[in-house]
């Protein structure tokens, strides 16, 4: 109880007091506020309350007219808190100090020393409504300053009166429930109960023969353990953990969802303890509770293993040898969110061990601890992911990891917290690592063999995780590319985007085809350098560009350009004119082409960069194309490509090409929403296969410059 949010927590003490009050209502006497009664605006309550008040305050003797009043008021004022609207009122009426005055014996007017029973309904009606506001934080120390403790401890000690009345444990009960709600959540009440003595008849009452009775006990054990060691120490003192042990074991599901619950309380952040519990015989119990009928017992259960396997190494493999596993893994698909929580909790620390690693994937653990990282629930999610990293630590769990797609929704998850987000890279990491040898080989196998759905989900996997050296094996020589390829050509938009985010990882990891600086290195040629350009000295050859003269050296160009070459070499009329006539190229563009050639370099950018691609195309300029392919990619866009894809078609620009590729590859979903994509992807797949079969046979990447730069 102590360990679930304060506002659930609030709420599960009322309901459990109003349940149990209302069947004891049935049993015993006819309810005395309806709910009709309970819902009058305040305003008309406070005089009522007020009255009722008064009444406890005037009759306080043992006389059988003021017992019965006293009662009457003590039953009205517990009905009406179980309104939260009216605990407020309730208490400014000055309802707490009376009824605490009520919870003593008073005064024997008869003389005949005679018990009057109508007393213990009284101290039960009481101790209910004093229950009922506790449970709001604000006034348990009222209640506590009212003297309210000690004399709630002494009716625990009712069981030793031997009273024959079957109303003493009812007592009993609303006495423990009223110290329970009093300590919760609440430190300084938790060690006052411990000094007034109140945990002694607590645990003696954990021997009841009434199981609501060792229920209400348990859960105030629960409550006062939780995280106060000197409570810890003094139950365990008194050998209440041997009997909360056994309660385990109770056929009453409440009874030993109590019990679980103080075990749990009573371990947390104590090894010592742990190791008492463990050597008291309770890892059996706790796991035959993991199939029990009380989710509420499952989950404590499951969150107690949790614990224990934190004990040692050893602890983890008894735990899962005892058959823990096969009820964690069905908790991870409950309908119960906290239940799937626990048990992932559970399963996390047992995935520690080696040998439990195997056992978890063995029993079906990876596909439900995927589902639950689609989670919204930030602990939910993180549970699993620390879950799947200790199974992802085991090199024979890797195969089926990657066969149920678990990188593809470790890759694609939303999740919740960063410390998940690390967790999940961190599994991701470790997977990577393990992808070699005999696991390469068992993955290879299966992707030749098993059905089509798994060997995309391997080759996927494979494209973002696998090592540089084994890519042309993986994806050429068995066959990967294909399964990729296949996704991209599917007629299911999830697999199309996952193929080409693969696609894309491996493009980016893969050596470059044609290297390409953005300043291209010098050649062995000779370049005139920049004086030249356009210069009349020592020119032979004149261009006539648009009607203007571009002067030139014949020298240079031969070095340059296998077309000049031929133009100045190859008996044509050229070869002999002294002013050449360039009919379809601007004077900036041929400006720039002629300054590439007797520099090395030139600044393109866009606005020329189409004109210059073709010139350099036209005239053989490998080192200029390479640089408008360049400058080219950079203005790529989602409503362009299609337009680039055909430029770097019509000038034979590889490079470009390639940049295109990856554009696309990259940019996939946002395409997602042109008409035209699908017809796209078909017509270039020949070029995709083209350039991977290319780049993946390329043993050492280059340091150049490539196509990868242009998309980053």
């Amino acid at each position: 109880m102590d360990r679930r949010s304060t506002t659930t927590a609030k709420r599960i003490l009322k309901r459990k007091l109003e349940q149990e009050f209302a069947q004891e209502d049935g049993r015993n006497r006819k309810v005395m506020v309806s709910e009709s009664d309970v819902a009058v605006p305040q305003q008309d309550k406070r005089s009522e309350i007020e009255s009722q008040v008064r009444l406890l305050n005037s009759t306080f003797s043992s006389s059988e007219s003021d017992r019965a009043a006293s009662r009457t008021a003590a039953q009205f004022l517990s009905q009406l808190a179980k309104n939260a609207d009216f605990v407020e009122t309730i208490v400014d009426c000055g309802a707490v100090s009376a009824l605490v005055m009520q919870l003593q014996t008073p005064p024997d007017v008869s003389g005949d020393g005679a018990f009057d029973p109508v007393q213990l309904e009284v101290e039960k009606a009481c101790s209910f409504a004093l229950a009922l506001i506790a449970i709001q934080p604000q006034y348990q120390q009222v209640i506590v300053d009212a003297g309210a403790l000690p004399l709630l401890i002494a009716l625990l000690k009712r069981h030793k009166s031997h009273l024959n009345s079957g109303i003493v444990p009812l007592v009993i009960r609303k006495a423990t429930d009223a110290i329970t709600n009093l300590a919760h959540e609440n430190s300084n009440i938790k060690t006052l109960v411990r000094i007034e003595g109140g945990i002694p008849p607590l645990v003696e009452l954990l021997d009841s023969v009434e199981p609501k009775v060792q229920r209400a006990a348990a859960g105030a054990l629960r409550t006062l353990a939780f995280r106060n060691d000197g409570n810890k120490d003094e139950i365990v003192k008194l050998h209440g953990l041997d009997t909360l042990v056994l309660m385990l074991e109770s056929e009453d599901t409440k009874v030993h969802f109590e019990a679980v619950g103080a075990i749990g309380n009573l371990v947390h952040s104590s090894p010592h303890i742990k190791q008492k519990v463990l050597h008291a015989g309770a890892l059996q119990p706790v796991i035959n509770l993991l199939s029990s009928a009380c989710s509420e017992s499952q989950r404590e259960a499951a969150l107690l293993i949790g614990q224990f396997a934190t004990a040692d190494s050893d602890c983890k493999v008894h735990i899962v040898q005892r058959g823990a596993i096969s009820p964690l893994i069905d908790m991870l698909e409950a309908s119960d969110v906290q239940l799937k929580e626990m048990s992932a909790f559970a399963l996390g620390r047992l995935a520690q061990e080696t040998h439990n690693q195997v056992g978890i994937v063995y029993h079906g653990g990876i596909e439900p601890l995927l589902k639950l990282l689609e989670a919204k629930n930030g602990s939910l999610q993180h549970n699993a992911a620390f879950t799947l990293f200790g199974l992802a630590n085991n090199e024979d769990n890797i195969v089926d990891l990657i066969k149920v797609g678990a990188v593809q929704k470790l890759q694609d998850g939303d999740f919740m917290s960063e410390q998940t987000r690390e967790c999940v890279s961190k599994t991701l990491k470790r997977i990577e690592e393990n992808i070699d040898g005999r696991v390469l080989k068992r993955l290879l196998y299966s992707m030749r063999v098993v059905e089509r759905p798994v060997q995309r989900q391997i080759a996927m996997a494979l494209a973002h995780l696998c090592a540089p050296a084994d890519r042309k094996a993986i994806f050429l020589d068995n066959n990967g590319l294909d399964f990729l390829l296949g996704l991209l050509d599917s007629g299911n938009l999830k697999h199309q985007n996952q193929g080409a985010a693969a696609l894309y990882k491996l493009a980016t990891k893969a050596p470059t085809i044609l290297p390409v600086d953005t300043a291209p290195s010098a050649t062995p040629q000779v370049y005139l350098g920049e004086k030249f350009v356009n210069s009349p000295t020592l020119s032979d050859i004149t261009f006539l560009v648009e009607g203007k003269r571009f002067y030139a050296h014949k020298i240079c160009l031969l070095a340059s350009s296998d077309t000049f070459r031929a133009m100045f070499d190859g008996g044509y009329k050229e070869g002999q004119a002294k002013d050449v006539v360039i009919p379809n190229i601007t004077w900036d563009v041929f400006d720039l082409m002629m300054r590439f050639i007797y520099t090395g370099s030139v600044e393109v950018n866009i606005d020329v960069a189409h004109e210059l691609l073709k010139a350099a195309d036209q005239y053989l300029l490998d080192g200029l194309k390479r640089l408008c392919e360049y400058a080219i990619a950079q203005d790529t866009s989602v409503d362009n490509i299609t337009h680039m894809y055909e430029l770097s078609e019509n000038f034979n620009a590889m490079t470009l090409r390639e940049a295109c590729i990856l554009y696309i590859f990259q940019h996939f979903e946002e395409l997602s929403t042109k008409p035209w994509r699908s017809h796209l992807i078909k017509r270039i797949l020949p070029d995709i296969r083209d350039y991977f079969a290319r780049a993946l046979a390329v043993d050492k990447p280059s340091p150049s410059f490539d196509a990868r730069q242009m998309v980053d």
